[in-house]
């Protein structure tokens, strides 16, 4: 945003035996809810719409943030969305969002159409620079898992597979795991059974990576386990290498790692259907 605050956006994608929908939450600087939405356009609502909400007042509940009243414009166009396997939509879709006439963010491949939704002439800002900071993904399959991620603000969005077979090993099969990036192989990890946590570097877009992987779930309560993978970019070789245990532990939290300095975290959280 054009002052010193920022806000924090989040958006929950969810799939389910009734549709699609999508969830939409914005914190203030201080974590304070300015406004909560729930867009279901293949239940109740239509496809493509609009929503102003005013959030906070100079003695309400923004107050706290010391950024007074806000005037929250949504926007959305679902109508041509196409979907992969996650239910979040890949083409065919935009989704924006302006707090007092400023453009904070746009995604999908259809900005123009924002500009022509809205009055540009009394809009002060037309190009977001939001920073994507985490994502977090429930996934389930077989034997494979794919995925797509952004690592930094401007890059390339990326197709992420992870393979793993784990049906019928034993202590003496030399089960592999093997993560691509695009269609490349970028790590392979075997004997999974003595190696079923760890950590990898791997570069994506020149920037280097660290993958995280625990598979333990898989391997040792089959019925119930789900394995956990954190890929999570880092700001500098120092912060690569720096506080492990801070990074695992951050892997199983409610943010997945969201933290200011910690780059952008993808955490994948990764049940086997029999």
């Amino acid at each position: 945003m054009r002052n010193s605050s920022y806000v924090i956006i989040t958006l929950t994608w969810t799939k389910n035996l009734m549709g699609q929908s999508l969830s939409v939450e914005i914190n203030d600087s201080n974590n304070l809810s300015l406004c909560k939405l729930d867009i279901k356009p293949w239940l109740f609502s239509k496809r493509r719409g609009f929503r102003t909400i005013q959030a906070g007042s100079g003695s309400g509940s923004g107050s706290g943030s010391g950024l007074g009243s806000k005037l929250i414009d949504i926007y959305w166009d679902l109508t041509y969305a196409k979907f992969g396997s996650s239910p979040e939509p890949t083409t065919g879709f935009y989704f924006a969002i302006a707090i007092n006439r400023e453009l904070i963010l746009v995604l999908g491949d259809m900005e123009k159409e924002v500009h022509k939704k809205i009055d540009q002439d009394e809009f002060s800002n037309l190009a977001p620079n939001a920073v994507f900071v985490s994502k977090r993904a429930y996934m389930f399959g077989k034997k494979a898992y794919s995925t797509r991620a952004q690592f930094c603000g401007k890059g390339q969005v990326h197709e992420i597979l992870i393979e793993c077979d784990t049906m019928g090993v034993n202590l003496t099969d030399d089960s592999c795991l093997v993560i691509r990036i695009d269609g490349n192989p970028v790590m392979q990890v075997k004997c999974l059974k003595w190696k079923f946590r760890g950590n990898y570097t791997i570069l994506v877009d020149g920037l280097p990576v660290e993958v995280y992987w625990d598979v333990h779930s898989w391997l040792f309560e089959k019925l119930t386990g789900n394995a956990v993978f954190l890929f999570k970019t880092c700001l500098s070789a120092e912060k690569l290498w720096a506080s492990e245990d801070e990074c695992w532990s951050k892997m199983l939290s409610k943010d997945g790692g969201q933290s200011q300095g910690l780059g952008f975290s993808l955490v994948l959280c990764v049940w086997k259907s029999e």
